[in-house]
């Protein structure tokens, strides 16, 4: 008899969608993409998997076709979709900086700020966004949504643009300099409210945050253990960063300690060999999956 207990998750399809698999894999749930399924199949059978793009996450979460979803802040806030937004997953396809809504304009453009774009035209996919926007500084310009390729829309078929940069690479390619910035951007996990509010649904989404954090806070991390004497012990803490708190742990010869931390990776190889030099043996580094906290 199928399990009646189903929570259906909504996966990013798109430029987030690798990214958002490694981070379930690094989470410990086994996701997989499937050639021209928008089914992805995964090791839990209470989890039903489907892929749906950022832009319309919020709106099939909020009318209950999804239970639960990831998607960006910023189609939330264009969509005004009355969800509830359950964590923050600063992760994306580039770096862990948000992406950034900005206003931009050829660079040879007369338009240096906020007020001269009364009358103007302004391309966007985030129609509702540059609308309030622009009423909160009372300005009135015809705002016309975009299907994408949204950097080659001016001067000929815009004045202005309101688009997405991580980088600002590719607006810098397309000779376009930014005037205003309007909303910064990172993944949310947000619910249904009737979903949220089921014990059963809650308990699954809580866990799978719980291990979706874990995985983020893992990344860039190692973990180093080392056997210390007890007379170079005070040495070896100098030597690790103020910020961590090393486990330290009793051996059987009294006169010497185990020391277990966790450390950003980019520091390790340059305190190895000061650990090494202030007593430290038995150095071990490894590798972290998830940091629960």
């Amino acid at each position: 008899m199928s399990n009646p207990k189903i929570l259906r998750v909504g996966i990013p399809a798109g430029s987030l969608q690798e990214a958002t698999g490694d981070l379930f894999r690094k989470a410990g749930y086994k996701l997989t993409f499937q050639s021209r399924s928008y089914y992805p199949s995964i090791d839990d059978p209470e989890i039903h998997c489907t892929l749906i793009r950022a832009q319309e996450m919020p709106r099939y979460v909020e009318n209950g076709s999804l239970d639960c979803g990831l998607t960006g802040f910023d189609w939330v806030q264009e969509s005004q979709a009355d969800v509830t937004i359950m964590t923050e997953l600063v992760f994306s396809k580039v770096s862990k900086r948000p992406v950034r809504w900005v206003l931009a304009v050829p660079e040879n453009s007369e338009i240096k700020n906020i007020s001269d774009l009364k009358g103007k035209r302004i391309a966007t996919e985030v129609v509702n966004i540059t609308n309030r926007w622009l009423a909160s500084h009372k300005v009135e310009a015809q705002v016309e949504f975009s299907w994408g390729a949204t950097e080659v829309k001016p001067p000929r078929f815009a004045d202005a643009i309101v688009d997405v940069t991580e980088t600002g690479s590719s607006l810098r390619a397309n000779q376009l300099r930014i005037v205003a910035e309007l909303l910064e951007s990172t993944t949310r996990f947000i619910a249904n409210k009737a979903a949220h509010e089921d014990s059963w649904k809650r308990k699954k989404m809580d866990d799978m945050v719980l291990m979706l954090k874990g995985a983020l806070a893992a990344e860039g991390k190692v973990g180093l253990m080392m056997n210390v004497p007890q007379s170079s012990l005070e040495e070896v803490l100098k030597i690790l960063p103020a910020l961590q708190k090393p486990t330290i742990s009793s051996l059987s010869d009294p006169s010497w300690v185990a020391l277990n931390t966790i450390l950003d990776e980019s520091v390790v190889r340059h305190i190895i060999p000061k650990l090494s030099l202030a007593g430290a043996k038995g150095i071990v580094e490894y590798p972290l999956n998830k940091i629960i906290e």
